[in-house]
């Protein structure tokens, strides 16, 4: 505890770490800010005669379109699909404002790679890995207390991402309800969730997705004593990491690659990447994936020979 508690203290000693929050803030806030005003989101309002509403919105959006477009218009089948279920819209607030915000994850994993990659290369650039393994601990509790504090600090960014989301979405467009039905497009048509479900679906698969790539970026922080190296190739797996997927798509064993399955929305938004992959194979590589980061981050941690460094 001691270990991960020092971990914390020189994460957040840093202003970088500080940057990355005040950028995450900036950004959800101009979001907010851009649908209020430029966007109008939150500024529709349905009442009594809503059906009448939707019809003239469709009639709207659909003159001067032929079928085809028609066909591929998704706020006309939203509209059908209200009126054809005798659903009221909600107006939009808060709850879609933070789930709308969960595609900011992809910048948390970011975040999360650039400490995770650096966290242990760091000590070897500044010269302090000496110092902590002159300590009376071995070598696996102080790489696992970096660990630790990396998984800590995805935690900690996904939280403020939803918290401050919240805040600002209800600032924004206000709060209907507590936990309000929300209706949502799943790929194959439009279904009905709770509002509260969406949000901790959405969210835990983001964070299944920081785990991963923290455990990636982990693994390479272990392996390379540049820091800066360390740091632009896991970005580099990060960013290539669709066009890797694109490149090898044709071949039967690219289910097997690790991007093909961290996204597990795929399988409740949409169609599997690749036919005959399903959720309990996509869960199990990952973990397969998983240990052989965290093997490999220890074996090169604790084999490691630093007394000419």
């Amino acid at each position: 505890m001691n270990l991960v508690y020092n971990e914390q203290v020189k994460l957040y000693a840093r202003k970088s770490t500080w940057i990355m929050f005040v950028i995450l803030a900036v950004i959800i806030l101009g979001i907010a800010i851009l649908g209020k005003t430029v966007g109008d989101l939150g500024n529709e309002e349905y009442g009594e005669d809503w059906r009448q509403q939707l019809e003239q919105e469709n009639a709207e959006l659909t003159e001067g379109m032929d079928e085809e477009q028609i066909a591929y218009d998704q706020v006309v089948k939203e509209n059908n699909y209200y009126l054809e279920n005798d659903i009221k819209p909600q107006n939009y607030d808060v709850w879609q404002s933070v789930i709308d915000n969960s595609m900011l994850s992809a910048l948390l994993s970011l975040f999360t790679i650039i400490v995770a990659a650096g966290i242990v290369a760091h000590e070897f650039r500044w010269g302090t890995i000496k110092l902590l393994l002159i300590r009376p601990v071995s070598r696996t509790k102080i790489l696992f207390s970096k660990y630790v504090s990396v998984l800590l600090f995805a935690l900690t960014s996904l939280v403020f991402l939803l918290l401050f989301s919240w805040l600002t979405g209800a600032v924004f467009f206000g709060v209907n309800g507590i936990n309000p039905t929300l209706v949502l497009n799943s790929g194959d048509g439009f279904v009905q969730v709770s509002a509260l479900h969406e949000i901790t679906r959405s969210y835990g698969f983001s964070l299944v997705n920081l785990v991963m790539m923290s455990a990636l970026a982990f693994m390479i922080s272990s392996i390379f004593r540049n820091s800066g190296l360390a740091i632009g190739f896991a970005i580099f797996l990060m960013m290539a990491g669709s066009s890797i997927m694109g490149f090898f798509l044709q071949y039967d064993w690219a289910k097997f690659i690790l991007f093909a399955n961290t996204n597990l929305d795929q399988y409740y938004r949409g169609t599997p990447l690749i036919e005959g992959m399903t959720l309990p194979f996509s869960v199990m590589v990952l973990l397969v994936y998983y240990l052989v980061f965290l093997v490999l981050s220890w074996v090169f941690f604790t084999k490691r020979d630093v007394a000419g460094h």
